[in-house]
Protein backbone atom coordinates (compact mmCIF):
# COMPACT_ATOMS: atom_id res chain seq x y z
CA UNK A 1 0.00 0.00 0.00
CA UNK A 2 1.03 3.29 -0.80
CA UNK A 3 2.09 5.78 1.78
CA UNK A 4 -0.28 8.64 2.19
CA UNK A 5 2.68 11.21 4.44
CA UNK A 6 4.63 13.30 2.63
CA UNK A 7 7.82 13.18 4.07
CA UNK A 8 10.19 12.79 1.08
CA UNK A 9 7.72 13.62 -1.68
CA UNK A 10 9.03 15.46 -4.15
CA UNK A 11 6.80 18.40 -6.14
CA UNK A 12 6.89 20.67 -8.49
CA UNK A 13 4.27 23.80 -7.98
CA UNK A 14 3.79 26.62 -10.60
CA UNK A 15 2.56 29.94 -9.67
CA UNK A 16 4.35 29.34 -6.56
CA UNK A 17 5.41 33.38 -5.57
CA UNK A 18 2.53 33.85 -3.56
CA UNK A 19 -1.40 32.87 -3.15
CA UNK A 20 -2.34 29.16 -3.61
CA UNK A 21 1.39 28.30 -4.85
CA UNK A 22 3.49 30.10 -2.03
CA UNK A 23 0.74 28.84 0.63
CA UNK A 24 0.79 25.31 -0.87
CA UNK A 25 4.72 25.11 -0.73
CA UNK A 26 4.73 26.59 2.87
CA UNK A 27 2.05 23.55 4.11
CA UNK A 28 4.14 20.62 1.80
CA UNK A 29 7.29 21.96 3.54
CA UNK A 30 5.61 21.62 6.62
CA UNK A 31 4.95 18.16 6.34
CA UNK A 32 8.13 16.67 4.54
CA UNK A 33 7.85 17.60 1.08
CA UNK A 34 10.93 18.63 -1.01
CA UNK A 35 9.28 21.36 -3.06
CA UNK A 36 10.83 23.06 -6.03
CA UNK A 37 9.14 26.33 -7.23
CA UNK A 38 8.49 28.16 -10.26
CA UNK A 39 7.22 31.43 -11.25
CA UNK A 40 7.43 34.84 -13.00
CA UNK A 41 8.52 37.05 -9.98
CA UNK A 42 11.98 36.14 -8.76
CA UNK A 43 12.52 38.27 -5.30
CA UNK A 44 9.00 36.70 -4.06
CA UNK A 45 10.11 33.12 -5.57
CA UNK A 46 13.91 33.39 -3.43
CA UNK A 47 11.35 34.38 -0.54
CA UNK A 48 9.13 31.55 -0.29
CA UNK A 49 12.16 29.06 -1.33
CA UNK A 50 13.88 30.81 1.84
CA UNK A 51 11.03 29.51 3.57
CA UNK A 52 10.83 26.29 2.35
CA UNK A 53 14.43 24.41 3.35
CA UNK A 54 16.45 26.63 0.50
CA UNK A 55 14.16 24.86 -2.05
CA UNK A 56 15.21 24.84 -5.23
CA UNK A 57 13.43 27.72 -7.85
CA UNK A 58 13.44 28.96 -11.46
CA UNK A 59 12.45 31.54 -12.75
CA UNK A 60 9.84 30.57 -15.17
CA UNK A 61 7.23 31.65 -17.79
CA UNK A 62 4.51 28.87 -18.39
CA UNK A 63 3.36 30.46 -21.67
CA UNK A 64 6.75 29.09 -22.86
CA UNK A 65 7.11 25.75 -23.40
CA UNK A 66 11.04 25.68 -23.53
CA UNK A 67 11.06 27.39 -20.08
CA UNK A 68 9.17 25.24 -18.62
CA UNK A 69 10.86 22.20 -20.07
CA UNK A 70 14.17 23.58 -18.82
CA UNK A 71 12.89 24.29 -15.84
CA UNK A 72 11.32 21.44 -14.79
CA UNK A 73 14.23 19.52 -15.93
CA UNK A 74 16.53 21.46 -13.72
CA UNK A 75 14.24 20.89 -10.63
CA UNK A 76 13.94 17.78 -11.00
CA UNK A 77 17.64 17.18 -11.44
CA UNK A 78 18.17 19.21 -7.55
CA UNK A 79 15.51 16.87 -6.03
CA UNK A 80 17.00 13.49 -7.73
CA UNK A 81 13.59 13.18 -9.50
CA UNK A 82 9.67 13.94 -8.97
CA UNK A 83 6.63 12.58 -7.77
CA UNK A 84 3.91 14.92 -7.99
CA UNK A 85 3.42 18.01 -10.22
CA UNK A 86 0.87 20.79 -9.44
CA UNK A 87 -0.25 23.11 -12.09
CA UNK A 88 -1.24 26.35 -10.38
CA UNK A 89 -0.18 28.93 -12.30
CA UNK A 90 -3.14 31.36 -12.64
CA UNK A 91 -4.01 34.73 -14.07
CA UNK A 92 -7.30 36.70 -14.16
CA UNK A 93 -9.17 39.83 -15.59
CA UNK A 94 -12.61 41.15 -15.86
CA UNK A 95 -13.89 41.01 -19.56
CA UNK A 96 -17.26 41.43 -21.60
CA UNK A 97 -16.79 39.04 -24.74
CA UNK A 98 -18.70 41.24 -26.19
CA UNK A 99 -16.42 44.80 -26.60
CA UNK A 100 -13.44 43.28 -24.30
CA UNK A 101 -9.74 43.45 -25.14
CA UNK A 102 -9.07 40.63 -26.64
CA UNK A 103 -5.72 39.96 -25.61
CA UNK A 104 -6.74 39.52 -22.19
CA UNK A 105 -9.01 36.47 -23.74
CA UNK A 106 -5.41 35.19 -25.14
CA UNK A 107 -3.71 36.07 -22.50
CA UNK A 108 -5.84 34.21 -20.14
CA UNK A 109 -5.85 30.90 -22.03
CA UNK A 110 -2.16 30.84 -22.22
CA UNK A 111 -1.36 31.17 -19.10
CA UNK A 112 -4.14 29.32 -17.08
CA UNK A 113 -4.77 26.35 -20.14
CA UNK A 114 -1.73 26.30 -22.42
CA UNK A 115 0.44 26.82 -19.11
CA UNK A 116 -1.01 23.70 -17.71
CA UNK A 117 -0.11 21.80 -20.50
CA UNK A 118 3.20 22.95 -20.53
CA UNK A 119 3.45 21.48 -17.11
CA UNK A 120 2.08 18.49 -17.80
CA UNK A 121 4.44 17.88 -20.85
CA UNK A 122 7.23 18.51 -19.00
CA UNK A 123 6.51 17.29 -15.67
CA UNK A 124 4.67 13.88 -16.85
CA UNK A 125 7.44 11.88 -18.06
CA UNK A 126 9.18 12.49 -14.32
CA UNK A 127 5.67 11.23 -12.24
CA UNK A 128 4.73 9.13 -14.43
CA UNK A 129 5.57 6.10 -11.82
CA UNK A 130 3.67 4.04 -9.25
CA UNK A 131 2.87 6.98 -6.18
CA UNK A 132 3.31 9.65 -9.09
CA UNK A 133 0.99 12.20 -9.34
CA UNK A 134 -0.30 15.50 -11.68
CA UNK A 135 -3.14 18.61 -9.66
CA UNK A 136 -4.25 20.78 -12.20
CA UNK A 137 -5.89 23.84 -10.85
CA UNK A 138 -9.41 24.89 -12.11
CA UNK A 139 -12.27 26.52 -10.07
CA UNK A 140 -15.94 26.31 -9.67
CA UNK A 141 -15.81 28.40 -13.12
CA UNK A 142 -14.47 25.31 -15.04
CA UNK A 143 -18.33 23.99 -14.25
CA UNK A 144 -20.53 27.42 -13.76
CA UNK A 145 -19.83 30.10 -15.91
CA UNK A 146 -20.53 33.74 -14.76
CA UNK A 147 -20.43 36.86 -17.40
CA UNK A 148 -17.61 38.65 -17.35
CA UNK A 149 -15.60 35.76 -16.70
CA UNK A 150 -16.14 34.20 -19.87
CA UNK A 151 -11.59 34.19 -20.82
CA UNK A 152 -11.41 32.93 -17.24
CA UNK A 153 -14.47 29.74 -17.01
CA UNK A 154 -13.15 28.98 -20.84
CA UNK A 155 -9.59 28.05 -19.56
CA UNK A 156 -10.48 26.26 -16.59
CA UNK A 157 -13.30 24.11 -18.31
CA UNK A 158 -10.07 23.21 -20.63
CA UNK A 159 -7.91 22.40 -17.43
CA UNK A 160 -10.69 20.35 -15.83
CA UNK A 161 -11.33 18.53 -19.73
CA UNK A 162 -6.79 18.58 -19.74
CA UNK A 163 -7.08 16.66 -16.38
CA UNK A 164 -9.92 14.42 -17.45
CA UNK A 165 -7.98 13.14 -20.58
CA UNK A 166 -4.34 13.03 -18.91
CA UNK A 167 -6.08 10.45 -15.92
CA UNK A 168 -6.48 7.68 -18.69
CA UNK A 169 -3.12 8.25 -20.22
CA UNK A 170 -1.06 8.01 -17.02
CA UNK A 171 -3.34 5.12 -15.69
CA UNK A 172 -0.68 2.47 -17.19
CA UNK A 173 2.08 3.91 -15.25
CA UNK A 174 0.62 4.01 -11.63
CA UNK A 175 0.70 7.82 -11.46
CA UNK A 176 -2.74 9.63 -10.69
CA UNK A 177 -4.11 12.73 -11.67
CA UNK A 178 -6.51 15.43 -9.48
CA UNK A 179 -8.38 18.55 -10.63
CA UNK A 180 -8.98 21.20 -7.88
CA UNK A 181 -11.87 22.85 -7.85
CA UNK A 182 -12.47 26.45 -5.86
CA UNK A 183 -15.46 29.33 -5.49
CA UNK A 184 -14.05 32.28 -4.64
CA UNK A 185 -11.19 32.48 -1.67
CA UNK A 186 -9.59 35.26 -0.24
CA UNK A 187 -6.14 36.05 -1.91
CA UNK A 188 -5.01 38.41 -3.53
CA UNK A 189 -6.02 37.55 -7.29
CA UNK A 190 -9.65 37.88 -6.11
CA UNK A 191 -9.49 40.93 -4.58
CA UNK A 192 -7.60 42.01 -8.14
CA UNK A 193 -9.98 40.64 -9.67
CA UNK A 194 -13.38 41.56 -8.46
CA UNK A 195 -12.02 45.44 -7.76
CA UNK A 196 -13.88 46.59 -10.29
CA UNK A 197 -16.92 48.82 -10.65
CA UNK A 198 -18.98 46.49 -12.90
CA UNK A 199 -17.86 43.00 -10.37
CA UNK A 200 -18.93 45.28 -7.66
CA UNK A 201 -22.75 45.34 -9.18
CA UNK A 202 -22.98 41.69 -9.78
CA UNK A 203 -24.08 39.51 -7.41
CA UNK A 204 -21.72 36.47 -7.93
CA UNK A 205 -18.64 38.46 -7.70
CA UNK A 206 -17.83 38.04 -4.40
CA UNK A 207 -18.78 41.23 -3.16
CA UNK A 208 -22.06 40.43 -3.73
CA UNK A 209 -24.32 37.82 -1.96
CA UNK A 210 -21.70 35.17 -2.33
CA UNK A 211 -19.13 35.38 0.36
CA UNK A 212 -15.17 35.16 -0.29
CA UNK A 213 -13.93 31.85 1.25
CA UNK A 214 -11.12 31.72 3.74
CA UNK A 215 -7.79 30.58 1.91
CA UNK A 216 -6.76 28.04 4.68
CA UNK A 217 -9.17 25.34 4.06
CA UNK A 218 -8.37 25.49 0.80
CA UNK A 219 -4.74 24.85 1.30
CA UNK A 220 -5.35 21.98 3.50
CA UNK A 221 -7.56 19.94 0.88
CA UNK A 222 -4.76 20.47 -1.97
CA UNK A 223 -2.48 19.03 0.89
CA UNK A 224 -4.51 16.24 1.34
CA UNK A 225 -5.16 15.67 -2.12
CA UNK A 226 -1.52 15.37 -2.97
CA UNK A 227 -1.02 13.02 0.19
CA UNK A 228 -3.78 11.11 -0.79
CA UNK A 229 -3.70 11.43 -4.70
CA UNK A 230 -7.51 12.36 -4.69
CA UNK A 231 -9.29 12.60 -8.29
CA UNK A 232 -11.13 15.73 -7.07
CA UNK A 233 -9.90 18.85 -4.72
CA UNK A 234 -12.98 21.15 -3.40
CA UNK A 235 -12.86 23.96 -1.34
CA UNK A 236 -15.10 24.70 0.44
CA UNK A 237 -17.30 21.82 0.60
CA UNK A 238 -20.36 23.61 -0.62
CA UNK A 239 -18.21 23.52 -4.13
CA UNK A 240 -19.00 19.71 -4.42
CA UNK A 241 -22.61 19.77 -4.41
CA UNK A 242 -22.53 22.54 -6.90
CA UNK A 243 -20.45 20.55 -9.39
CA UNK A 244 -23.34 17.70 -8.78
CA UNK A 245 -25.57 19.77 -9.94
CA UNK A 246 -23.81 22.25 -12.46
CA UNK A 247 -26.32 22.23 -15.20
CA UNK A 248 -29.30 23.81 -12.09
CA UNK A 249 -26.29 26.07 -11.02
CA UNK A 250 -26.02 27.40 -14.72
CA UNK A 251 -29.42 28.38 -14.67
CA UNK A 252 -29.25 29.53 -11.47
CA UNK A 253 -26.29 32.25 -12.80
CA UNK A 254 -28.73 32.98 -15.87
CA UNK A 255 -31.44 33.63 -13.61
CA UNK A 256 -29.81 36.27 -10.96
CA UNK A 257 -27.58 38.01 -13.42
CA UNK A 258 -30.02 39.63 -15.74
CA UNK A 259 -31.42 41.94 -13.34
CA UNK A 260 -29.44 45.81 -14.16
CA UNK A 261 -27.62 43.69 -16.07
CA UNK A 262 -27.34 45.89 -19.46
CA UNK A 263 -25.75 48.92 -17.12
CA UNK A 264 -23.31 46.41 -15.70
CA UNK A 265 -21.90 45.52 -19.07
CA UNK A 266 -21.95 49.53 -20.22
CA UNK A 267 -19.76 49.51 -16.84
CA UNK A 268 -17.25 46.99 -17.94
CA UNK A 269 -16.73 48.03 -21.43
CA UNK A 270 -15.55 51.39 -20.27
CA UNK A 271 -13.19 49.64 -17.48
CA UNK A 272 -10.07 48.19 -18.25
CA UNK A 273 -8.39 46.30 -15.43
CA UNK A 274 -5.37 44.68 -15.81
CA UNK A 275 -4.41 40.83 -15.33
CA UNK A 276 -4.67 39.70 -12.03
CA UNK A 277 -0.92 39.24 -12.37
CA UNK A 278 1.18 41.87 -15.01
CA UNK A 279 3.20 38.97 -17.86
CA UNK A 280 6.88 39.54 -18.79
CA UNK A 281 6.47 40.29 -22.69
CA UNK A 282 6.74 37.07 -24.70
CA UNK A 283 10.62 35.97 -26.20
CA UNK A 284 11.05 36.94 -30.04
Amino acid sequence: MLRHDLRGRRVVITGAARGIGALTARALHARGARVALLGIEPALLAGVAAECGAAPWRECDVRDLEQVQRAVDEVAGDLGGLDVAVANAGIAAQLPLLGGDPDVFEQTLAVNLLGAYHLVRAAGPHVAHPGGYVLLTASLAAAVHPPLLGAYAASKAGVEALGNSLRGELAPTGARVGVAYFSELDTDMTSRGFSTEAAKRTPLGGHGHLPVAPVGPAIDAVVEGIARRRRRVVSPRRVAVILRFRGVAQRVVDIVVRRGFARTLEIARAEHPPLTTEQPPRRG
